[in-house]
This record gives C-alpha cells, structure tokens and sequence, in this order.
C-alpha cells in the first residue's frame, strides 16, 4: 500500500508539472510579436533623408511621422538618416524599386525625373517670408503642384506634405556688397535649372561640389563662394573655411522640399490607413518647420560666435533681376498662372 501511494503521488506531480508547463508557454505566446487573430500586422515603412546628421531638421521631422504613425499601430516606420544614400538621386531610386517608402526630395532634382513642372518652386526670389511661402504651399498652388508630380510619374510619386531646408544666403571669401561684386566667382550651387540660370544671369560661375567635399572645396579655392541656409552650413562648418567666412544674408531661396510615399503602396491602403499616415505627415511637417524656425537664429549666433562676419544687403537689385528669369521659365513650363498666384499671395 506504501509503494502504491508512492507511485500515485509521483503521477500527481508529474501531472502538475505538465499542466504548469503548458501554462508559461501560452504566456509566452500571448507576449510574442504575433498580433491578436482578426488584427492586421503593423504595415512597414522605410522612411529616408540624405543627410547624415542625425540632429538636422529632417531627422526631427521623420522621427515625430514614426512616432505619431506608430501611436496605434497601424504602422511600423524605420527611419534613416543618410544611411540607405546620401544623395536624392540614390533615395528616389529606391522609392520606385520599393526599398524605400518614404522619402525627401528637392524640385531641382524632381526636375531630373522628367517633372519638369516642380522647377518652379526652384525659382529664386520666389517668395518673400515664410508666410508667403506656407501660404503658397498648403493651399492651392500646392495641391496643383501635387497632383502635377502624382500625374507626371504616372502614379509613382504622392506628395505628402512641404517640408523647408531653410532661407538660403550667399557665403564665401569675400562679402556681398552689391550686385557686381557677384561677377566672375566660382560658387557652388546646382550646375543646371533655374537655380544655375539665375546665377550665370547675374555673371557668377555655377561650379558641381558634392556636399560632402564642400568644406574641402571652400579650404582649398576650388570654389570661391556657396550658397546655402544656416542650419546646414554651420553644422559642416563652411564658416571655418578660407572661402567661407563671409556670409551675406541674400536671401534668394526660401526652400522648399517634398516629402514623397510610394504612391502604389499608399494607393493599396485601405481609406483609415491613408487617414493615419496623412496624419503622422502633417505632425512630421509641423515638427520640422518648427526646427527649422528655431534653429536659423541660433546657427547664425553660433557662426558669429565661431568668427564668421555676417552683413545685410539690399536685395532689391537681385530681385529686380530674378523676374524676367521667372516669367521665361514659368512661361516654358505653362505655368504662368500658378506663378501669378504664388505673386498675388504676398
């Protein structure tokens, strides 16, 4: 009777210990990564910026669309900081492959495309403040703009949202004291569009430096000047060179940039998941504007801070020269009447 009662309790135990067993692993199984039966998995976005410093404006506003586009699960967003290219050319290349979802672009390299149209938010003088400029871009003339690029690309590209890079300003071995003093430098800026146009117009030199060779190109006399917005040039510290210690607030470009999605993988989505990345898009354009704002002037102290001399200038001369260029190109582009919108909304 002692060995069976034995026995019995070791069957008992072994029971116990069996059913305690298949207890922790539906625990288990309850923690993993498998979403509940009847709710979708989280849908994966790979969203990219070219520039490799993770503390620039771009990387603010991506990190808030993770952020808010994540917040009910819906999706999944990896976000990276010139880590899958560091040039436009590279990121659009694997938006239409599908490597990339999510990704910032210029209009002058959206121009390289075959969207000839977006040139006209390259146009230099375009716009007077940032006002005008968001006046521009989130009404009309901007909605025209995106349904252009979604049209042109044959249904590839959706614009999302405007981000800015910034006003840009002329910077280099010698200050700008008027117009003429342009004639004959060598400055780094794109080497064909309207940008390149406006400057060869004025009698200055467009000369190709990779960003990344910029602070090189400055050092070395390769080129004379560049042309670009505080937030991007101090942190490259441009100022610091022998060719860029002087900057001249002109104030040509108040810039504008376009945060693109696969337009066929958004096209599948169903109409809440659109809703949900349209509003992590606009959370994403309000926390980089915001950046950007906040950080012109406290680039602009720390490069006088740095040594850097800083001057003004009246801009009506470059200006005065900027609107037949306008009218020429919007003309070649038949976009005369958006131009004029853009005009009348000062």
């Amino acid at each position: 009777m002692k060995k069976i009662r034995i026995i019995a309790m070791v069957a008992l135990l072994a029971t116990t210990i069996a059913f305690t067993g298949c207890g922790n692993k539906t625990a288990t199984d309850n923690t993993d990564n498998t979403q509940p039966e009847g709710v979708a998995d989280p849908i994966k976005i790979v969203a990219a910026h070219n520039q490799t410093n993770t503390d620039s404006p771009y990387q603010t506003g991506l990190l808030e669309f993770e952020k808010v586009a994540e917040a009910n699960g819906v999706f999944d967003v990896e976000v990276h900081a010139g880590t899958i290219g560091t040039s436009e050319a590279e990121l659009v290349e694997k938006l239409k492959l599908g490597a990339a979802d999510v990704v910032l672009v210029s209009p002058g390299f959206m121009t390289k495309t075959g969207i000839k149209e977006i040139d006209l938010f390259s146009l230099l003088y375009l716009f007077d403040s940032y006002d005008h400029w968001e006046k521009v871009v989130d009404g009309d003339v901007g909605k025209a703009m995106s349904d252009i690029i979604y049209n042109k690309s044959n249904g590839e590209f959706k614009v999302l949202g405007y981000w800015t890079a910034a006003v840009r300003h002329y910077y280099g071995k010698t200050p700008l004291n008027s117009i003429e003093d342009v004639k004959g430098l060598k400055i780094r800026t794109q080497t064909s569009g309207a940008v390149s146009e406006y400057w060869t117009s004025l009698g200055a030199i467009p000369t190709a430096v990779a960003w990344g060779e910029l602070y090189q190109g400055l050092q070395q006399g390769i080129v004379d000047a560049a042309e670009n917005a505080y937030p991007y040039l101090v942190p490259m510290e441009h100022h610091k060179t022998t060719n860029g210690k002087y900057l001249t607030e002109t104030g040509h470009d108040y810039t504008t940039r376009l945060l693109l999605v696969n337009a066929k993988k958004f096209d599948k989505m169903t109409d809440d998941q659109k809703a949900e990345l349209m509003k992590a898009a606009e959370a994403s354009v309000d926390a980089e504007r915001t950046a950007i704002y906040n950080e012109e002037e406290s680039y602009k102290q720390q490069l006088i801070d740095d040594g850097g001399v800083v001057n003004e200038i009246d801009r009506t001369p470059f200006i005065e020269a900027a609107i037949p260029l306008q009218d020429k190109i919007a003309k070649e582009l038949g976009l005369e009447e958006l131009l004029q919108a853009i005009r009348d909304a000062k």
